[in-house]
């Protein structure tokens, strides 16, 4: 791709200067108008942050002309009024004006000046997802092929901004964008986070804080684990007390909860406002005490379990020769998959320890199928390849350097006969693992994952077998054993998840844990001013804050 032979000589060498600069305490001072601040005795503004000194790194940066600086005359243009592109210049808006104190009109009036969103771009290379992006003197111009892209580029030009334009009140600016162009766009097609609302339950607003998140750093999936033995989180008409009775406690013993269809309809909603696509899991065979505690008749001897608040796995399993289980499976796929636009389904697979091989075969084999009756493409987790994964069908590798070889060769052996990847190593991007032995929150099962080594590997080659055009792409999960709120998933996931994000976007030419280290660095006062209280690593060289 020609996006990424250009990258292999300008970013390295930007980035490399970047480092050497942060290093040395070296900052260059920028001339307010007129040059008053020299004259006045006030500190000179800050030069604008250099193109490439973003997250996920861009594929290609052309550094150079005078800067474009947003003033309270800036209007923000689109090249016509399309639904798609005043929404995202609307919601580029939203984000400047608390912290300009500009008003910022979004208008379909032509002009050359101002902040400029283009529809339409005739360069297939940039695919659904890129965009260019251009600063000069008089304008910025963010131009794509479709609307994810553009909005993937006003993501880019938020980073290139001071951290305080994501401030809620007004700031002092002044509001400059380096000139230049970015050319950008992913590597991998699938970018995907987790959250596990089944453990601990989180409310629709906590989702949606964690899907604003996601979006800065360019994801483009949010995987909803909405069913484990601790707690049932979507309602389901044919089977009310899923929720109503499965729902209402989780790890701990506290009060749990549930979406209704309409809480879960305005998360994909959301979600689709930021260009993510959510995707919805039932776990099963295993991972299943809560819908077997809430309908006696789903268990081999007709007696229901009590509900379950610890953090054990592996000792609930749906019964596979029962006729009503696959009813129960056929109603919440139906009634799940209608309320989910998306592409995909996920339907677990992991840790059927209660389930005999044999049965565990039957069970997802015919589960599979259903979830095709209903017009998804099935995801499960990578125990899937045990079974007879169906054409099209994707496995989620979550195990890690040192699982087994027989296990790892069996998920390279299916991606070699068709099954598609994503890849969420356990050791690499479970973000509730332990940062270290003092990390209060996470679990330490598969090792202490520090932001280094959460960041510092290959996709493409990590799986050994396993052919390169296979990997669909990454994700980061976070299981919610010991996180229970906003706060709590945030220090788990910053700043492990902007790296997991580049590991999906960027091109591999970019990947470089000394550079990366610096540009992370730069993200800490924009956690600061979004109100993310991060794990200040010492692996990155924060600054004084």
């Amino acid at each position: 791709m020609r996006l990424h032979r250009t990258q292999r000589t300008a970013l390295p060498r930007l980035l490399g200067s970047l480092l050497l600069v942060t290093a040395a305490g070296i900052s260059s001072a920028g001339a307010t108008p007129g040059g008053a601040a020299a004259h006045s005795g006030q500190a000179p503004a800050a030069a604008p942050r250099p193109l490439g000194q973003i997250v996920p790194a861009p594929a290609e940066v052309k550094a150079g002309g005078s800067p474009y600086t947003i003033t309270a005359g800036t209007k923000i243009r689109i090249d016509d009024d399309s639904g798609e592109a005043r929404r995202i210049g609307t919601y580029l808006a939203g984000v400047l004006r608390p912290s300009t104190g500009y008003a910022l009109p979004v208008t379909d009036r032509g002009g050359g000046d101002g902040i400029r969103l283009r529809l339409g771009s005739d360069d297939s290379e940039l695919g659904a997802e890129g965009y260019t992006l251009k600063s000069s003197h008089g304008s910025v111009t963010i131009t794509a092929r479709g609307p994810a892209g553009l909005f993937h580029g006003v993501q880019t030009l938020r980073q290139l901004l001071p951290a305080d334009v994501e401030k809620n009140s007004r700031q002092a600016g002044p509001w400059q964008v380096a000139g230049g162009t970015v050319t950008d766009a992913p590597r991998y097609a699938y970018r995907s986070a987790m959250l596990d609302v089944s453990r601990h339950f989180f409310s629709v607003a906590e989702v949606k804080r964690y899907i604003d998140q996601l979006a800065l750093y360019k994801m483009n999936k949010l995987h909803l684990h909405l069913s484990d033995d601790q707690g049932w989180r979507i309602a389901i008409d044919s089977w009310p007390r899923l929720a109503t009775y499965g729902g209402q406690t989780e790890v701990g013993g506290g009060a749990g909860g549930y979406y209704t269809k309409s809480d879960y309809q305005e998360i994909v909603r959301y979600a689709s406002s930021r260009y993510l696509e959510v995707v919805p899991e039932i776990d099963l065979p295993g991972h299943t005490n809560a819908a077997l505690a809430s309908y006696a008749e789903l268990n081999c001897d007709g007696v229901a379990p009590p509900l379950y608040t610890g953090t054990s796995v592996g000792f609930s399993s749906l019964r596979v020769p029962k006729a009503i289980t696959y009813t129960f499976v056929d109603d919440v796929v139906r009634e799940l998959a209608a309320l989910t636009p998306g592409k995909y389904l996920h339907i677990g697979g992991d840790e059927a320890h209660s389930t005999s091989h044999d049965d565990y075969v039957t069970f997802m084999n015919r589960a599979q199928a259903v979830v095709g009756t209903y017009g998804k493409t099935v995801v499960g987790w990578h125990q899937l390849t045990g079974a007879t994964p169906v054409a099209g069908a994707v496995a989620q590798y979550w195990g890690y350097d040192r699982t087994g070889a027989a296990e790892r060769k069996q998920v390279a052996d299916a991606a070699k006969n068709g099954t598609k990847l994503v890849l969420s190593p356990a050791d690499r991007t479970y973000l509730d693992m332990k940062y270290n032995r003092d990390t209060r929150l996470g679990l330490a099962w598969a090792g202490y994952v520090e932001v280094q080594r959460s960041y510092d590997w290959n996709p493409a080659t990590y799986l050994e077998g396993a052919p390169e055009d296979a990997i669909l792409g990454v994700e980061a999960p976070i299981w919610s054993e010991t996180v229970t709120n906003s706060d709590e998933v945030e220090q788990m996931a910053f700043p492990r998840l902007p790296g997991v994000a580049e590991l999906g976007w960027s091109p591999a030419s970019t990947h470089d844990w000394d550079t990366y280290k610096v540009r992370l660095a730069v993200q800490g006062p924009r956690f600061s001013a979004l109100g993310i209280d991060y794990y200040r690593s010492a692996q990155v060289p924060w600054p004084e804050q």
